[in-house]
């Protein structure tokens, strides 16, 4: 589903998931979490905020994990990126990226956008919005029409709606690609209990099933340092990057 909103609206709060322990990326992540791996001589984390911050978002929550102290010494209150950050730190045990959102909820409100802590994102952030809010649903998943060329594609998506969706074993069906992008209203978290261990694919499909997943299509590749190659492909694409604009 692809829609353009017909007026620019105060965007909703964004949970960063960055509370993962970025085995891939080892030796790189024995000391520091992926959040801080350095792209031309700046944190990853940086290079999100600012584009987050170009997209007219104000206010981040970054859920912190492994080694989330760094990310905090770094950001701070997130004034030097024209943002308001707060962080939820998942505690003695790892979350997962579900359990991490339920746990941030009350600094969250009652909907908010959710962008894994190791993706770049060039969409636009207002028509996502404007679309969530016109399903009426309880989430929203943007996807790419991957093709398996940027990483497996997970997405069934038919005249715009999400058929099926799988991380763990895809099908030739499947042509596009979770991007990393989502949106919920908090209600789609009500049976977590707040300290539970769940991963986001949980959530998808919960949603899924009770047919409250909304999908919309965007048109430009992602970016992810979750992996080597990625990581790669990143570093070579930021030297684009205006430190002004869009990093």
């Amino acid at each position: 589903m692809r829609s353009v909103g017909p007026a620019r609206q105060k965007l909703l709060p964004v949970a960063i998931l960055a509370g993962g322990m970025g085995s891939r990326l080892r030796p790189y992540t024995d000391e520091i979490p992926k959040a801080l791996i350095e792209v031309q001589g700046e944190p990853f984390i940086g290079y999100q905020l600012r584009l987050l911050s170009s997209q007219g978002v104000r206010k981040v929550v970054i859920c912190a994990g492994y080694l989330g102290r760094l990310i905090q010494e770094y950001v701070g209150a997130g004034d030097e990126f024209g943002l308001a950050v707060s962080f939820s730190f998942d505690g003695p045990r790892l979350l997962g990226t579900g359990g991490a959102i339920k746990k941030a909820l009350p600094l969250l409100g009652a909907a908010f956008f959710v962008v894994y802590g190791d993706a770049y994102l060039r969409c636009d952030y207002q028509a996502v919005q404007w679309a969530f809010q016109k399903s009426g649903k309880k989430g929203l998943m943007t996807v790419y029409h991957n093709q398996n060329q940027h990483d497996k594609s997970n997405v069934e998506l038919r005249d715009g709606v999400i058929r099926s969706y799988d991380k763990v074993f895809p099908s030739p069906a499947m042509q596009h690609i979770d991007y990393g992008l989502s949106v919920f209203r908090a209600s789609a978290f009500d049976g977590l209990s707040p300290d539970a261990s769940v991963d986001l694919a949980d959530i998808y499909q919960e949603l899924l099933r009770s047919g409250h997943l909304a999908a919309f299509e965007v048109q430009n590749r992602f970016y992810e340092i979750g992996s080597p190659q990625g990581l790669q492909e990143f570093r070579e694409v930021a030297s684009s990057f205006s430190r002004k604009s869009d990093k």
